[in-house]
């Protein structure tokens, strides 16, 4: 019987903008006039880097930042290096722009949850079912949380660079499971990634996939956590 439930942050609950909309908000913040075609260029190489915080995964890391890109989430320091850099190879319109469009991805409203993020976190605590996230993350997310009106909802955070361990090391689990007041075998974790979230299946919690699509290609898929129940 689940008893209490972990939920991943990016792409599970929440997904950030797209790459278009995120460069061209820092452009314009910038009072950049940049032809369409080049924008459209530019948000290729972002997608290609990965250096879209919580956007797709890299296809193409530089030999001298893979070190960097494995260590990202163990600090904000090396979470802000790793991006950043990213952003650099991806040649943007203007050479400060990298900084920028790190700062851009931690706005809350640069997030939207999922159709069905707030109708599951509230059914949950109706049925009295403590909530925590875990995320693999450099920087503290809890305003995203509480500008779309949730963070009431969330028992607590398991951020990876605040607990100086990531998943899918069981460690972080087990000090959510701790939190929770729950043994892992009555413990559900959802995520979206399978190496990552699937940690949680070696201290014996279930663990349940969603696919991190945009939020208008994914309606109703955290309604089938409550299933789970």
């Amino acid at each position: 019987m689940v008893k209490g439930v972990m939920f991943d942050f990016s792409g599970t609950l929440f997904r950030i903008e797209s790459a278009a909309q995120w460069l061209r908000a820092v452009a314009t913040n910038a009072g950049l006039d940049v032809p369409e075609g080049e924008l459209d260029a530019c948000v290729g190489r972002l997608e290609e880097f990965g250096a879209q915080p919580g956007g797709v995964p890299p296809r193409t890391v530089p030999p001298r930042l893979e070190a960097l890109w494995r260590e990202r989430d163990l600090t904000a320091e090396r979470h802000r290096a790793a991006f950043t850099a990213l952003a650099r190879e991806a040649k943007p319109p203007a050479v400060d722009l990298a900084e920028a469009l790190y700062e851009r991805s931690q706005v809350p409203g640069a997030w939207l949850p999922y159709p069905d993020t707030e109708e599951t976190l509230r059914a949950l605590r109706v049925r009295g079912v403590p909530v925590v996230v875990v995320s693999n993350i450099g920087w503290d997310m809890r305003p995203v949380f509480r500008h779309h009106g949730v963070d009431d909802l969330v028992d607590d955070y398991f951020l990876s660079f605040e607990c100086g361990v990531k998943k899918p090391d069981p460690r972080i689990f087990q000090m959510a499971c701790d939190t929770l007041g729950v043994a892992p075998g009555d413990a559900l974790m959802v995520g979206d990634e399978p190496v990552a979230d699937r940690g949680a299946a070696t201290l014996g919690c279930r663990v349940h996939l969603v696919d991190p699509l945009p939020v208008d290609r994914r309606p109703g898929a955290l309604a089938e956590v409550l299933q789970l129940l």
